[in-house]
């Protein structure tokens, strides 16, 4: 059965999400054939601009009870393989309007928004309203009464044109699948685990050993420079582990500050810092059963540190301004671009810290060293964002500029830059290097990369030599990047920018020959 989340980053899926949100303050999701919502697996909550859905999914009851009504609308399409589209009532009163998605003559699942009412509604049922929201969360009646005001109130006309609007995207989701999945070119056997797409011997090496990690429920570290896909692993663990149905949640460290990330991990009570209105659960609690990604864990303080160790040892945490630790079963997944063992001899890094979330290692080899892999990721990404139903190509000569490129942004430089391609290369059946960015084109046509690359395949000589080899291969590449500001590349390097003049003198990597 296809994931439907590949589907959510389609151009025309996108512009609807934004135009149901403008106009009525309501959030498309997608539902898989269980009636799971996959935002919800992903640990991800987007309610609508409606408050009381807001108390409704914060809540453990609320968000129970949210679910049970998204399960309903999947029976009712079950029920029926006629039916095309679906106005249901939640379990507060408000439409969920939804359209199923048929895929290879199966329910693959369906997309929907709530939120909103359809006409006025009666005193009875705000008073129902009312009462429900009460069974889990405790907003005051003034509060509340200025909320309803506030939910979405939806004509017959505009309700119907919503309703259009989902069975636009269901269609949409379906022609996309029909046009290029069936057709698109099968990967390499066993290269494609969840959605991370590769054939070569260096993935071939990850995919092996994910398969005998996806079976336990041990803390695993993955360690790999920015954008090689450490999410992109973390995920296929968790869906493809024993907690699968259960929340899986992320949380990058070096997103917030101590206090705020201190807050997002482990909750806090009212009262417990100003601004503090009400108690407000952890994310630690929010993937409790489930799984927890913590990415660039190597920028956590040394505070935190020690509080993220208790939770590993103990299975308990307590949150800012609570006495009562707060019991949690959570499998941690961590990631960092940094050597945390490097940091730990430095004294960056906790030891004792590093050899709980060390349990099981993955190490992402960059793109840089799986060129192999080029084609086939360029190929899967044209297919994810192709537009309509034309799929465009790239030529032999772009594919082969993209080999000599170093990308330091690794896959996810690469995606960004098919998705740039398809936008400039729009009216073209086959997009040719000429439309590649200007930094590749020009590290593939600059004489002095290239005489330092011829160096570089054959490493032979005296250690002096190589060591000038690599080190001449490194400068020419970074005066590139930096399209040949000195100061910047000698910064990053670490050395003085008179000292990068004296080498590239003494390496002839002068700009104008």
């Amino acid at each position: 059965m296809s994931d439907l989340r590949q589907y959510r980053a389609l151009h025309s899926v996108r512009v609807i999400a934004e135009l149901i949100r403008h106009w009525w303050k309501l959030e498309l999701a997608f539902a898989d054939d269980k009636g799971y919502v996959l935002d919800h697996a992903d640990g991800k909550i987007f309610p609508s601009g409606n408050e009381f859905c807001r108390h409704a999914l914060f809540s453990k009851e609320g968000f129970r009870r949210c679910n049970e009504s998204v399960k309903l609308v999947r029976d009712r399409f079950r029920g029926s393989r006629r039916r095309t589209r679906l106005v249901h009532e939640c379990h507060l009163g408000f439409d969920l309007v939804a359209a199923p998605i048929h895929l290879d003559g199966e329910l693959a699942g369906f997309v929907f928004t709530g939120g909103a009412y359809h006409g006025e509604p009666t005193v009875t049922a705000r008073q129902d309203l009312f009462r429900k929201v009460r069974e889990f969360a405790s907003p005051d009646t003034h509060e509340m009464e200025a909320d309803h005001a506030r939910v979405p109130r939806l004509s017959e006309t505009e309700l119907d044109h919503l309703t259009q609007l989902m069975e636009l995207v269901a269609r949409e989701v379906k022609d996309y699948h029909d046009q290029h999945e069936r057709g698109r070119p099968a990967a390499p056997a066993n290269a494609v685990f969840g959605d991370i797409v590769g054939g070569g011997p260096a993935m071939q090496d990850v995919f092996s050993l994910l398969e005998k990690i996806v079976r336990s429920e041990s803390t695993v570290l993955i360690q790999g420079e920015s954008g090689t896909g450490k999410e992109l692993i973390a995920r296929a663990i968790h869906y493809k582990g024993p907690r699968a149905k259960k929340p899986f949640v992320v949380q990058n460290c070096s997103a917030f500050n101590d206090n705020l990330l201190e807050s997002a991990l482990f909750g806090h009570t009212r009262g417990s810092f100003t601004g503090a209105v009400k108690d407000q659960k952890g994310l630690f609690e929010v993937a409790d059963g489930g799984t927890f990604f913590l990415d660039e864990i190597g920028d956590m303080s040394p505070m935190l540190q020690v509080k993220l160790l208790r939770v590993l040892q103990e299975g308990t945490m307590t949150p800012v301004g609570a006495t009562k630790p707060v019991k949690v079963d959570v499998r941690i997944i961590a990631a960092s671009h940094k050597d945390l063992a490097r940091m730990v001899e430095r004294g960056e890094f906790r030891e004792d810290l590093f050899y709980r979330v060390n349990v099981l290692k993955v190490t992402l080899p960059p793109l840089r060293e799986r060129v192999e892999d080029l084609e086939v990721l360029v190929d899967h990404f044209l297919g994810k964002h192709a537009r309509g139903s034309r799929r465009s190509r790239l030529s032999n000569a772009a594919l082969d500029v993209m080999r000599t490129y170093h990308w330091p942004g690794n896959i996810r430089e690469l995606e960004n830059e098919v998705e740039r391609l398809l936008v400039l290369g729009a009216d073209e059946h086959e997009i040719g290097p000429e439309l590649l960015s200007p930094r590749m084109r020009e590290v593939a046509q600059n004489p002095i990369v290239a005489k330092i690359a011829g160096r570089s395949d054959e490493r032979t000589g005296t250690l002096r030599e190589v060591v000038e080899s690599v080190e001449a291969e490194v400068i020419a590449q970074g005066l590139v990047r930096t399209h040949w500001n000195k100061s910047q590349l000698a910064k990053e390097l670490g050395i003085s920018r008179s000292n990068l003049i004296q080498k590239c003198a003494y390496y002839g990597l002068d700009r104008k020959d």
